[in-house]
């Protein structure tokens, strides 16, 4: 799911510079020695504009953390692959990111853990291309546009994998995931991987008869995960301020299915969209419930396990350099605050 960009492990998520909110990096945190660690009063967690952080967007906006006695301020990058070094230098006490950032962090000896699935994208991150190409297998020779080291390029390399290409079979070109409804329009390229809002933007040319989807997030479900990110450092300091904020977030999604309207009006506020097109964005992603949550901890075979999503992406990021070896899924994640919250 997410640049203004989500990315992979160096990399950021999707957003427009004209969507995204002014970017405020809050203050550094007091030097912790090894003996202490202080947490700021207002705790700064790192997102970018993404569909499927809304519930985060409605904690802010109704200040669901004073509840939890928590000051929480949501600071927006337009660059998400600022964020695990945002994360690692202490300037954000958590983090918004893609799971295949953590393992890319992990793999570079940092301690960046999962506390909490969000979501994962259902469509809402997508190859499009004019309808002239029809599957996959029609990119061999053609101008692609993508974000490189970000979840556009990592499910751009799994559909070319899957279906016997490789990145070596197309002409890539380099942007970010809100240049692409620009560039193809103006017929520099046939084929763009992106994500919402940029995907709807695309598809809506020519009264929708222009573009179409080739390949989706829906192909590979749970491949491309949001998740929430905190230092084991953190982790051990503050486990209640990080049970607060996943409370406020639990919280955040109930409002949003009590009140849709209302919420769809906040999330758009956030995002610099209409109330309308935050619902019509709103399926391309699924917020994984609490009673769900547990499974993307858990051995399994399906993608939505974070053991089998791991084996799959760490083998690509392998393969194409980004890390030297494949981290332990383990070590990528902490399901304590998952598993104590459902045992409330």
């Amino acid at each position: 799911m997410r640049f203004a960009t989500r990315t992979l492990f160096s990399f950021a998520v999707p957003v427009a510079p004209f969507l995204l909110r002014k970017v405020a990096v809050a203050a550094v945190l007091a030097a912790a020695s090894s003996l202490s660690f202080a947490a700021p009063a207002t705790l700064n967690v790192a997102t970018v504009v993404w569909i499927g952080y809304g519930p985060f967007y409605i904690a802010e906006a109704l200040d669901l953390y004073k509840k939890q006695g928590l000051s929480v301020k949501l600071q927006v990058f337009s660059d998400p692959a600022l964020i695990p070094a945002a994360l690692a230098g202490g300037s954000v006490q958590g983090a918004m990111m893609t799971y295949d950032q953590v393992i890319g962090q992990v793999a570079k000896g940092m301690p960046q853990k999962v506390v909490m699935p969000i979501d994962y994208s259902n469509g809402g991150d997508a190859i499009v291309a004019s309808m002239a190409v029809t599957k996959v297998s029609d990119f061999k020779g053609k101008k692609v546009g993508f974000n490189p080291l970000s979840p556009s390029d990592f499910l751009l390399s799994y559909a070319l994998t899957s279906n016997g290409l490789s990145i070596n079979d197309i002409t890539p070109v380099n942007m970010t995931p809100e240049s692409v409804p620009a560039a193809m329009v103006s017929g520099q390229m046939p084929i763009g991987v992106t994500y919402e809002p940029s995907l709807s933007q695309i598809l809506k040319q020519g009264g929708g008869k222009k573009y179409h989807v080739v390949y989706s997030s829906k192909n590979a479900p749970g491949l491309i995960a949001d998740v929430l990110v905190f230092d084991d450092k953190f982790i051990k300091a503050s486990p209640k301020d990080i049970t607060g904020i996943m409370k406020a977030y639990l919280e955040g999604m109930a409002y949003m299915k009590a009140k849709p309207d209302e919420s769809a009006k906040i999330i758009g506020k956030f995002m610099g969209v209409s109330a309308k097109e935050v619902k019509e964005q709103l399926p391309g992603v699924y917020n994984i419930p609490l009673n769900e949550m547990p499974k993307a901890f858990i051995k399994a075979k399906e993608t939505t396990s974070y053991f089998a999503s791991a084996e799959i992406i760490g083998g690509i990021l392998k393969a194409k350099a980004q890390i030297d070896k494949i981290p332990a899924t383990e070590a990528t994640m902490d399901a304590q605050f998952v598993t104590g919250l459902q045992a409330k």
